[in-house]
């Protein structure tokens, strides 16, 4: 048995995203069930997830459902010591806790002015003092964080725990909304954009459904500011170099093309998340190197 999660729309939906974090970015295997968010799909899936009302929801092996991106974290931290959730030393542990607590508790003003949308980068959204406010938070708790846990890497306490888990849809928000932030948190941004699995959600964002009218913005848009895509393309047909996807091992149905060559893949899906980010895929990297 393995755990089921009940996700939305991974373009939009940021708490969506913490929760497939704490699974993929620890090596955790999990069942993603989707609904798209504004229809009766969300609900109506929930239903089998009482007493759940909001994504993401959890179902452990054992049929214990947990609702809330913060009780996940610690559930599965409790269910999987080895994965290191949280950071093994007890003040680093404790800080990051703090920094989670916080972000699921607070910045009321950043999430309701700049709803997370992967789908797009704005050149100026002209935050409101109270988003500004917001910022300045974040960055103070970041910079204290870091002194606390003498961190020096990418992330806050020392290796990638819950605590960045939490802040990825923040620095979703400040590079698609282009805020304004000081250096030190422009450098943890762009560790989160890079980050593997960050880029994995992003690219299945990027295909997953139509766009949603609700998170529309007239602002001036500008290019993503995550690393660049190798240009790879959906073609017709199915001659490939490969006869079985790289994800299921089915026949292949769907064929790329990058750099001359032609891959296939099982559905139109697993092919168009490579499309959006062909180097966010081990298993299509493999392929694709050999």
């Amino acid at each position: 048995m393995t755990y089921d999660l009940v996700i939305g729309d991974r373009g939009y939906s940021s708490w969506s995203l913490r929760g497939w974090l704490l699974f993929d970015a620890f090596g955790i295997p999990v069942r993603t069930l989707t609904a798209r968010l504004y229809t009766d799909e969300l609900p109506n899936l929930l239903k089998d997830f009482h007493p759940a009302k909001t994504a993401p929801t959890m179902r452990t092996p054992d049929g214990v459902v947990v609702p809330e991106s913060l009780a996940i974290a610690e559930e599965l931290a409790s269910r999987h010591p080895e994965a290191r959730i949280w950071p093994a030393d007890p003040k680093a542990r404790a800080v990051a806790r703090v920094l989670a607590a916080e972000m699921h508790a607070g910045f009321s003003a950043l999430r309701n002015y700049c709803p997370m949308n992967l789908r797009v980068s704005y050149a100026d959204c002209a935050p409101p003092p109270e988003v500004l406010a917001d910022l300045a938070r974040l960055q103070v708790i970041w910079d204290w964080a870091r002194v606390q846990t003498g961190a020096a890497g990418d992330w806050l306490c020392g290796a990638y725990s819950a605590a960045d888990v939490f802040f990825a849809p923040v620095a979703a928000r400040i590079a698609g909304y282009n805020l304004p932030v000081g250096p030190a948190a422009q450098a943890y941004v762009a560790a989160h954009l890079a980050h593997p699995s960050f880029r994995r959600w992003r690219a299945m964002g990027l295909i997953d459904g139509a766009d949603q009218e609700f998170y529309r913005r007239d602002y001036p848009q500008r290019p993503w500011p995550g690393p660049t895509p190798l240009p790879a393309r959906a073609v017709d047909g199915t001659q490939a170099e490969n006869t079985a996807c790289p994800y299921s091992g089915k026949p292949v149905t769907h064929v790329l093309e990058l750099a001359g060559r032609r891959f296939g893949f099982c559905n139109a899906f697993c092919r168009d998340k490579t499309v959006a980010d062909p180097e966010a895929w081990p298993k299509f990297v493999a392929l694709y190197q050999s």
